[in-house]
């Protein structure tokens, strides 16, 4: 099964019909009949820290977001390990003339270790490093 990578701009439009990607997201998600997704507790970190002070419903809306995707079958969620951040910041380091963030950085080599070339994200920075950004 081929296998499609989901970053925090992914979820964040997804979340909310008023963000500019939202479209977007909402088109990607349409096309992904066969397809795996896979995400990381890094990028579910980074989702729930973008909407944790947006208000109480926001931010029960977003835990309701997070608890599906834990519980969806068709989700794959990667867990964060030591050894993970640690190759996850050699990334970082090794990138000083980017603006990756290490979520990003994580994000990179969950894609390269599972071979996944394509990622539901605007974030032109995974373009940077080769793979196809969905949502540009």
């Amino acid at each position: 099964m081929r296998q499609v990578f989901a970053d925090t701009a992914y979820w964040l439009a997804l979340t909310n019909p008023f963000d500019q990607y939202h479209d977007k997201a909402t088109r990607a998600s349409a096309s992904l009949e066969g397809k795996r997704i896979v995400t990381s507790d890094a990028v579910l970190t980074e989702y729930l820290n973008a909407l944790a002070d947006k208000g109480s419903p926001v931010r029960l809306a977003a835990v309701r977001s997070v608890e599906s995707i834990l519980h969806n079958p068709g989700v794959t969620v990667v867990a964060q390990t030591r050894k993970l951040f640690l190759k996850g910041f050699a990334l970082y380091k090794a990138r000083a003339d980017k603006g990756y963030s290490l979520t990003d950085c994580v994000s990179m080599t969950i894609m390269r270790q599972r071979r996944i070339n394509q990622a539901l994200t605007s974030d032109h920075h995974f373009e940077q490093e080769g793979f196809a950004a969905l949502m540009r």
